[in-house]
């Protein structure tokens, strides 16, 4: 099958990348809103940026007309964030907070998550979430579209606290079973874990003598 992007509609070439690019981790994103409102909504377009310093990078869609959804826009207003990960324990009520609530209404309160002040941002994070990593915005790059109307937001923020739960952390590493993260799949599908195995990376001499004689 052979597929030109550019002579199909948006949503059929969106169906092509999330049945392709999977698993998908899920951050789950806390904005401050008007009034203080508390803002929570998941986004499986996301990934690590930087290491030095730690940077994130967090994809939102815009919706029709090229409108900002609510995370980017208050993003945007105050620079700042939480992105929280995604576990078993908690997919079912961060899907619910994917539901199109109106801009004064806290998801995170309605669907009964509880929320924590955070160390270096104004922006709570949610007390059920292993992880929660406070972010400060670098920078937001409309993309796609047309210049007046944007297919989304990439949004890139630093990360300026850590927050992990202490029977994950162990000499600087995460325990990744306990952790026990859930990711997207196409269409409304998740995933959990399945089987886990090694590679190591090799230096070029080792590869040599482990696979060059298959060459």
């Amino acid at each position: 099958m052979q597929i030109d992007p550019k002579k199909q509609q948006k949503q059929d070439n969106y169906k092509l990348l999330i049945g392709s690019v999977l698993p998908r981790p899920i951050a789950f994103v806390t904005t401050m809103g008007d009034a203080d409102v508390v803002n929570a909504a998941p986004f499986s377009f996301f990934s690590v940026v930087s290491t030095d310093p730690p940077m994130l990078s967090v994809t939102v869609n815009r919706k029709p007309g090229g409108v900002r959804k609510d995370t980017a826009r208050n993003i945007a207003a105050t620079k700042e964030y939480v992105i929280q990960v995604v576990d078993s324990d908690t997919v079912e009520k961060v899907n619910q907070c994917s539901t199109d609530f109106p801009p004064e209404t806290s998801e995170a309160e309605v669907v009964g998550f509880d929320l924590l002040p955070s160390q270096k941002v104004k922006v709570p994070r949610i007390a059920q979430c292993k992880i929660q990593m406070e972010c400060r915005l670098h920078q937001i790059l409309p993309m796609g579209g047309r210049e007046e109307e944007p297919n989304a937001d990439l949004i890139i923020g630093e990360v300026v606290w850590f927050h992990i739960r202490d029977d994950l952390y162990d000499q600087g590493r995460i325990d990744t079973v306990k952790l026990d993260p859930v990711g997207r799949l196409a269409g409304v599908t998740y995933g959990k874990l399945g089987e886990m195995f090694s590679h190591p990376r090799l230096g070029y001499e080792e590869w040599q003598k482990q696979y060059g004689s298959q060459s």
